[in-house]
């Protein structure tokens, strides 16, 4: 079977972005609920920040392994279990009766995650040309930051009618239901049609690739500048977003500007919106210069100054400003697809899995590092203004975000005609 010029193709990009969509509108949904999971189970903000956290250890742990798995056997297997797994996770999370369950739950939640990016990376690759995977990487993007953007009032809405554990309960079982759907999207249907067309695997022979021992491979990654400076520009642009966003923005406009959590919600909408704009705006942007170093350098500079601004206004802006910052800070988040543009751009095709999953890495280990120093910092301040502790806090994006803007410089930008090649070599 064609892969490439199967009209089902766009069934499976439907398929898996959907998967996706739902996938990470509860990445961050939980930070909706932090104030009454303290309440109803009596914790503390540092064990809410631990909570948020471990989901990202576990995500970002597994970016890694799952890129060399992944590259090694396929991205289908991987990407239906890691759904059941989230499913699953979410549906413990609904029932959790203590804390421990809780941190069970997320902690499955984070493992099932882990799969998702990778290998819906990987499946976009193999189902499409090079030409058309740039621009669906940017739409697969997109569908990232409407899942966050569902994740705040309409989730909102739906956890204040329903409660919030009924909300995570039938989200878990969509998520159970979209893993079955995966399994004959990507593996029975593309398998009877081979079938039907009387072509096999081994009718073409093809010789067998010598694999390259995973050391050897976790070496040249390791060492590489290249995927370090993608490293680095995920850990400043996505960890400080997602890790805010999935854990204390929310409180924080409760307990600094006493809005509702409606209210505090539509703030995190704001920095979704900038979110859907960064993607598609920052790879055009990227496309007209012919450079994708150059508009990141620009994308991690405006995030280092957002987060600053933070500070220059004792941790409470005016609400106008306010708002352009969380614009701001989102649109740095979405423009953030383009770490794996130079991914696609520097690394050989056989190692584009394991490449992402380091630099996905970068992300997560700040979104894993960001919620829980937060939470110790607004312990710490627990008796002092409500606007103190955050303001404190703020320091904690500020300094990942100039990591961020040194990966962005150490990017060192592909010549055009080893681009070219590298994309008829897909």
């Amino acid at each position: 079977m064609d892969k490439q010029n199967s009209k089902f193709r766009w069934i499976v990009f439907a398929t898996v972005l959907f998967t996706y969509f739902i996938i990470v509108s509860q990445r961050t949904a939980p930070g909706l609920i932090s104030d009454q999971l303290m309440k109803d189970f009596n914790v503390t903000a540092s064990t809410i920040g631990l909570l948020a956290s471990i989901q990202f250890f576990a995500y970002a742990g597994l970016q890694v392994p799952i890129g060399i798995l992944s590259d090694r056997f396929g991205p289908n297997l991987f990407l239906i279990v890691g759904t059941l797994l989230t499913g699953v996770g979410t549906l413990l999370y609904s029932l959790a009766p203590n804390e421990s369950i809780l941190f069970l739950a997320r902690l499955i939640v984070g493992t099932g995650d882990a799969t998702i990016w990778v290998n819906v990376v990987l499946i976009l690759s193999q189902w499409f040309k090079g030409n058309e995977f740039i621009k669906l990487l940017g739409m697969a993007g997109m569908t990232g930051s409407l899942g966050f953007l569902m994740a705040t009032v309409p989730f909102s809405i739906w956890i204040a009618l329903t409660g919030w554990r009924a909300s995570f309960f039938t989200m878990g079982i969509i998520l159970c239901l979209c893993g079955i759907l995966l399994y004959f999207v990507l593996v029975k249907y593309p398998k009877r049609m081979i079938q039907n067309n009387a072509v096999t695997s081994s009718s073409s022979v093809k010789p067998e690739l010598k694999r390259e021992k995973t050391l050897v491979i976790l070496n040249r990654i390791f060492s590489n500048r290249q995927a370090w400076a993608v490293f680095f520009c995920h850990f400043g642009a996505v960890g400080t977003y997602v890790g805010f966003i999935g854990s204390w923005a929310v409180p924080y406009g409760m307990d600094v500007f006493d809005m509702t959590r409606s209210g505090a919600s539509q703030f995190i909408m704001i920095g979704l919106i900038g979110a859907l704009i960064g993607a598609p705006l920052t790879s055009w942007i990227s496309s007209r210069m012919q450079s994708i170093k150059k508009p990141y350098i620009t994308v991690h500079l405006l995030i280092f100054l957002s987060w600053a601004a933070f500070l220059l206004f004792s941790g409470k802006p005016p609400l106008i400003i306010l708002m352009l910052l969380f614009l701001l800070i989102g649109y740095g988040n979405g423009a953030s697809a383009l770490t794996f543009a130079v991914v696609r751009q520097s690394f050989d095709v056989k190692e584009v899995g394991v490449a992402s999953g380091f630099a996905n890495m970068g992300g997560f280990l700040s979104a894993v590092l960001l919620p829980s120093i937060f939470g110790k910092v607004l312990d710490h301040f627990h008796f002092a203004e409500s606007n103190v502790g955050y303001l404190y806090g703020f320091f904690i994006p500020v300094i990942f975000s100039i990591i961020g803007l040194i990966g962005g410089i150490l990017i060192k930008e592909q010549s055009k005609e080893i681009t070219q090649t590298k994309e008829l070599s897909v």
